[in-house]
């Protein structure tokens, strides 16, 4: 019988649904799984074993008929969004065992479908760091090769779904915060449309570019988690078949972008060929010049949204912040309000025009990361791959299933214009089945 922390939500729902697996069995497989590897992975922040337990109960007494959509989901978040029975700790000694009494609207949401908050996440400083902070780097490791980087600033989330120590995590994204470790731990991972679901209650970084990001083991999870949170397509659902349809590949975003390493490239051929097997055809795409300085635009976006940020805290406790982090506030870039507005505005003007560019296609394909995860914690890894999605504020899915020379997990990232969330997953759905038979990589852990 297969172990239940093994479950996806879905499958574990089923399970609900018969009788065969309560709420709270299901969560004292969970807890034994983090027991075994929590000393390995490190991914938690903070968890209550009593009070996820004392949850599962409640939700198992919980009648049939005034169950929520995501009945005894066990979700892990990230510890930048608020939660009012632990504390929100932001991996900054600032706010060490800090616990305002609230739910982020996300997390209200998720808990009035019937979630099951199994804790808090590691993050790296405030979610707005790379590098290892002078204060309290972070601490979690690969699952895959605990040597390696999970991938950050949604370091904890990646790395718990990726071990299977929870089926769903909550992340963040501001450039590359999901989908690099979506790809780095093996996983799928989704940054949604910008503002489609509430910030509220969660640490800002950018305003501009500030996204709930959603890890999952299966695509039918991801839908659970965009139905609670009503993301509706002006279109009606059609299904989708990959015989027939029309993909667009990018190998490279813009000349502005590093190139893609061995693994990854290797990853973006035999995608493609995978895909043209099954019927569809891949056509090579490249972006125009018009679309060059995007990631410097991006950059700025940040400085300027970073100055405010972080501000009050520079006021209060200026020694206790990452050198980035007061340089943002200090403007080291010198860069001016003129400046700041046009990269607002010419990011404004892209976005359209990659809509429809993405619209002539079921989705495009690209890069999640530069290559497999990098060794060491002291780094994160480069999100310059992630970060034209989440400027543009286009919905991405990392789908894994590839693996670079090392044999570590190596995803790519699948593409649609704004607010066609759904339709990104349901070409994800077919695309995930086939890349995950024939891509290469077969979990280890």
């Amino acid at each position: 019988m297969t172990e239940p922390f093994r479950l996806t939500a879905s499958q574990a729902q089923s399970k609900f649904k018969d009788g065969s697996l309560t709420v709270e069995d299901y969560a004292r497989s969970l807890l034994s799984r983090v027991e075994a590897r929590d000393a390995t992975v490190n991914a938690w922040a903070y968890l209550n074993s009593e009070l996820v337990l004392q949850h599962a109960r409640e939700l198992d007494q919980v009648p049939p008929e005034k169950r929520g959509l995501l009945h005894g989901v066990a979700i892990g978040v990230k510890d930048v969004i608020l939660t009012k029975d632990m504390p929100t700790q932001y991996n900054s000694s600032i706010y060490e065992n800090d616990a305002p009494k609230i739910d982020a609207g996300s997390i209200a949401v998720l808990r009035k479908n019937g979630a099951l908050m199994l804790g808090k996440t590691t993050t790296t400083e405030f979610a707005a760091t790379s590098v290892g902070p002078s204060h309290k780097g972070p601490k979690t490791a690969n699952p895959h090769d605990p040597t390696r980087t999970p991938g950050g600033s949604s370091s904890g989330s990646g790395a718990a779904v990726g071990d299977l120590q929870v089926p769903i995590g909550l992340g963040t994204q501001t450039v590359g915060s999901t989908i690099r470790p979506g790809s780095f731990n093996g996983i799928y991972a989704m940054k949604p449309t910008w503002n489609s679901i509430s910030r509220e209650g969660q640490k800002l970084y950018s305003l501009i570019f500030d996204t709930l990001g959603l890890y999952a083991r299966s695509v039918d999870d991801l839908k659970l988690l965009l139905d609670a949170f009503q993301l509706v397509d002006d279109e009606a659902a059609e299904d989708f078949e990959i015989k027939g349809a029309k993909f667009a590949l990018l190998t490279l975003p813009t000349p502005q972008w590093p190139a893609p390493g061995p693994g990854t490239a290797a990853a973006l051929k035999k995608g493609a060929d995978i895909l043209r097997d099954q019927g569809a055809k891949v056509e090579e795409i490249v972006l125009g010049n018009e679309f060059r300085p995007m990631y410097k635009y991006h950059l700025q976006v940040l400085s300027g949204d970073g100055r405010i940020a972080f501000l009050p805290d520079y006021y209060g406790t200026k020694d206790k912040l990452h050198s980035l982090l007061i340089e943002h506030v200090e403007n080291k870039e010198k860069y001016t309000r003129k400046e700041q507005l046009k990269a607002f505005d010419e990011l404004a003007a892209m976005r359209p025009k990659l809509d429809a560019l993405a619209d002539k296609y079921a989705a495009i394909i690209a890069p999640s990361v530069i290559d497999e995860a990098p060794v060491g914690h002291g780094n994160t890894g480069d999100a310059a791959f992630c970060g034209p999605w989440t400027a543009m504020h286009m919905p991405v899915v990392n789908i894994p299933g590839f693996k670079g020379e090392n044999g570590l997990p190596i995803g790519l990232s699948l593409v649609s214009s704004r607010y066609r969330d759904q339709h990104l997953l349901r070409v994800c759905r077919e695309v995930g089945k086939v890349f995950e038979t024939q891509g290469g990589w077969t979990r280890d852990v």
